[in-house]
């Protein structure tokens, strides 16, 4: 299965290998931001979601930009100052001290993390062709998840809250990290260049953002992907850490082994995954990974209702809650992408993808600012049924999305018709 879901191209293959590098520095750090400006820095709760907010708010604003330069000059031109713009401003969040350093370090974070993964993105969609895509964009994720586990597991054994320099060694690791793909992409001088057919000054021009909203399909898988990333993904750094160590009341170490258990589950699902839904409604593959997300919800809600009574089984439903939303990102990261590029031409392949990558922004403004107040309500109660509300919403969505896809754009496999015998010439 492992050789099955490589690419062909050996230039894909080393971006790939960047991808693994890269993501064991944001393994380091990735639980333990919100608990970093709060616990170790300082800050207020409402505070440090406002921070974590902003970067999300500015990321969203430039995002539009990154696109339009990536179908303009080309992924390539893009993706590497903006690799070493995030490797300064992850390396700066060591220094922060105070609420105005930390707005200062996370709006150069966000310059920097605004083009990377449309680029990204759009590189490894020029590198694929049609039938290998989907299970390319699985196995990045699949990497990417292994490397996170791997720095997730290496932080959780290092950082203490009691100790400053613990984090700040894992934020100076992460920046490092950072440059490795960049390198990699300095070796590859053939890859990540400007897309489609080169305009004359006569020759109208291939369109804008406008066209790409005017694409009805891609405007409801965008809707879809809102929903579900604003009450998933966006949760996970800081509504699923903070109700597990406020409200379940485990140690920030078992955050860390939660991590690990979605890195083992995406690692070891991920290709049989990839396996068991080609040829099949990539729609419907959507809609299940909602329902797997409200699932996942549901398990760490009954962690904060039998914290006080069994700590052990508590602890299991943080690691159980993230095993389970680990299951149901194998089954939305080959999907997402590979939908977004069927969708997608070559002249504005770098803005659907920044499209793509802006649904990360705008939940990443409404996850971290409504998470705190919504867990301080009703010990919590609110802020599950909020976010299990709202993956269910978002499997609808998905299901309403089949009807405006072509049965090649939804994934299912075709069978050509044979071709008819040739009729006789008459004598």
């Amino acid at each position: 299965m492992l050789r099955r879901a490589l690419p062909r191209r050996p230039e894909a293959r080393r971006l790939l290998v960047g991808t693994l590098l890269s993501a064991i520095g944001r393994g380091l750090t990735l639980p333990f931001l919100f608990i970093y400006l709060t616990d170790v820095r300082g800050l207020t709760d409402t505070r440090a979601g406002l921070v974590i907010g902003w970067y999300g708010a500015v990321t969203l604003a430039l995002s539009p930009l990154g696109g339009t330069l990536i179908d303009r000059f080309g992924a390539r031109r893009v993706v590497l100052p903006c690799l070493l713009i995030e490797a300064v401003g992850t390396g700066s969040l060591a220094l922060v001290d105070s609420s105005a350093s930390a707005f200062a370090v996370m709006t150069v974070i966000a310059v920097g993390s605004s083009a990377i993964w449309s680029g990204q993105n759009t590189i490894l969609a020029s590198l694929t062709d049609d039938d290998e895509r989907q299970r390319v964009f699985g196995l990045n994720f699949a990497l990417l998840n292994l490397g996170i586990g791997i720095g997730g597991m290496t932080s959780g054994a290092i950082v203490d809250t009691d100790r400053l320099g613990t984090f700040q060694v894992i934020y100076l690791l992460d920046a490092v990290t950072y440059l490795l793909p960049a390198l990699i992409l300095l070796t590859l001088p053939g890859v990540g260049h400007r897309l489609g057919n080169r305009r004359g000054v006569d020759e109208p021009s291939a369109g804008g953002y406008l066209t790409v909203l005017r694409d009805r399909p891609f405007r409801r898988l965008v809707i879809f992907g809102l929903i579900l990333t604003t009450c998933g993904y966006a949760q996970v750094e800081v509504g699923f850490a903070a109700y597990a160590v406020r409200v379940v009341e485990v140690n920030p170490r078992v955050v860390a082994w939660a991590l690990a258990a979605n890195t083992v589950m995406i690692v070891l699902a991920q290709l049989l995954v990839i396996r068991r839904i080609e040829g099949r409604s990539r729609t419907r593959a959507l809609a299940v990974v909602g329902a797997v997300f409200a699932a996942a919800w549901l398990v760490l809600g009954a962690g904060g209702l039998v914290s006080g009574e069994s700590a052990l089984f508590a602890a299991l439903c943080v690691v159980a809650c993230s095993a389970i939303f680990g299951f149901g990102e194998t089954m939305l990261s080959p999907v997402m992408p590979a939908l977004t590029n069927a969708l997608a031409t070559d002249e504005l392949r770098g803005r659907y993808n920044a499209m793509s990558s802006m649904i990360f922004g705008v939940s990443g403004v409404i996850g971290p600012v409504t998470a705190g107040p919504l867990i301080g309500a009703a010990n919590g109660m609110v802020w599950v049924a909020t976010v299990v509300g709202g993956c269910l919403v978002a499997s609808l969505v998905a299901l309403s999305l089949r009807r405006l896809l072509s049965t090649e754009q939804d994934g299912l496999a075709t069978t050509a018709p044979a071709s008819p015998a040739p009729t006789p010439a008459p004598a």
